[in-house]
């Protein structure tokens, strides 16, 4: 999809000029109902200003390149407390957190389940620590959907 393309790589840039990560790019929806939603973070959370800034600087990149067909409503947003695990430095980065794991493929019998991210290894395997003390390895690759379990 080229308006997606063009749409994070101008994200990429705004948010690494702000010192912004940028976590997930979405362009959902089709006609007049059509939402971009860009989620950002840093260290230490983010802030309002954070959220302004990406928004101002995006929109004005978006209106001047103009790569999204029809309108569509921006919105800018923090990842949340249960942020989703999307790339390999999100394991790496959250190592010690709580996880819920989604596989494409079931490992035995998991396919869906919860624990803390132990390790991860330089050939991109990841090992949670289950409830029960046992452990599950499984590659990167393999990860159908994951976020951060935040225990309230």
């Amino acid at each position: 999809m080229a308006a997606q393309a063009a749409v994070e790589h101008i994200a990429e840039v705004v948010g690494t000029r702000a010192g912004l990560e940028i976590v997930e790019v979405e362009l959902k929806g089709a006609g007049r109902n059509q939402l971009l939603r860009i989620t950002i973070d840093k260290p230490g959370g983010v802030t309002h200003t954070d959220c302004e800034t990406v928004s101002r600087e995006v929109g004005e990149a978006l209106d001047a390149e103009d790569p999204i067909t029809g309108p569509y409503q921006l919105e800018v947003t923090s990842p949340g407390v249960e942020r989703k695990l999307k790339k390999w430095q999100d394991w790496e980065r959250f190592r010690g957190g709580k996880a819920k794991i989604v596989l494409k493929e079931p490992i035995g019998d998991l396919k869906h389940f919860s624990g803390v991210i132990a390790r991860t290894a330089e050939d991109h395997s990841i090992t949670v620590e289950l409830a029960e003390g046992a452990e599950v390895t499984f590659p990167f690759e393999q990860v159908d959907r994951a976020n951060l379990r935040f225990e309230w």
